[in-house]
């Protein structure tokens, strides 16, 4: 109990918290012969438990060093670093759970860069790779006996010159924008989806949507961006029965035709100031009905 300079008497008590190790840069190399593969990946780590101990009275004895944390990750992706990072963040969240006396649950964060093989002569080579675009992201939280997986992608920037619109809109009395049925639709794509298994192959799946991604922004007229990313969810639950819901967050990324007419110059849809602030930002789930 403690008593304010007024002297009310309140019970104040330790709420919901966690603690962990972050920005833990994980590479392995899987080497077979002279074809190598590899995994770039920044893992972050959160446990959750009875800490109040060491919150209290500074009783650090249950406590797990989140240096223990970092070393366990490089430790355990020795062995059980063998396919997805879901998979493996479910390997750590079970350890950690095991490992901690006061731990309840873990929470594994995971951005993972993409790299290809770099091609030589049409071939690709054996143990060359260039870094590429979007990212892979990934949660794994669980108790160590079930666990919820949310898998993503991060930072992939398309852009398409026509076939994209803005007309119809709203109007009140400081709405200045003009309509138009012919501009550029640009956007840094972050995706986010749960799955209703777990049972599945999940690099496997994070390909389907991200291809799916890329092909459904080709193939409409987008009146907004709001239709396209309606147009995307419902694309990407059609082509992956696995997937329950995702969640898209569309940053309108602003291509404003740039006035030449003060010079002389006609700009036909040409040229364009790119104006990245303020923006638009478009964000929504789209799910299965239930």
């Amino acid at each position: 109990m403690t008593e304010s300079s007024t002297g009310v008497r309140t019970r104040i008590v330790l709420g919901q918290n966690n603690y962990g190790k972050s920005d833990v840069r994980l590479f392995k190399v899987f080497r077979e012969g002279e074809r190598h593969d590899i995994r770039d990946v920044r893992v972050d780590v959160a446990l959750t438990g009875d800490f109040e101990a060491a919150h209290t009275r500074g009783d650090n004895s249950a406590l797990l060093a989140t240096d223990t944390m970092r070393n366990t990750v490089y430790a355990l992706a020795k062995e059980q670093l063998t396919g997805s990072v879901e998979e493996f963040g479910k390997r750590l969240v079970r350890h950690f759970v095991k490992a901690g006396p006061t731990v309840a649950s873990a929470r594994i964060t995971f951005t993972q860069h993409c790299w290809e093989r770099i091609k030589v002569q049409g071939q690709e080579h054996g143990h060359a790779f260039s870094r590429q675009v979007p990212k892979h992201t990934a949660v794994v939280e669980g108790d160590g006996r079930q666990f919820k997986v949310t898998s993503g992608i991060d930072e992939l920037y398309v852009l398409k010159t026509t076939r994209s619109g803005w007309e119809g809109f709203l109007r009140e009395q400081f709405t200045a924008l003009p309509e138009t049925n012919d501009r550029i639709m640009a956007t840094v794509v972050t995706a986010r989806w749960e799955y209703n298994t777990d049972e599945l192959d999940y690099d496997a799946v994070w390909s389907e949507v991200y291809q799916q991604i890329l092909e459904t922004f080709t193939d409409h007229y987008s009146p907004s961006v709001q239709f396209t990313l309606h147009q995307m969810g419902q694309a990407v639950l059609t082509r992956c029965p696995v997937i329950e819901r995702i969640h898209f967050s569309f940053p309108n990324k602003h291509h404003v035709p740039y006035n030449l007419e003060r010079f002389g110059i006609q700009n036909d849809n040409e040229i364009f100031h790119v104006d990245p602030e303020p923006y638009g930002l478009i964000e929504g789930w789209v799910e299965r009905a239930r």
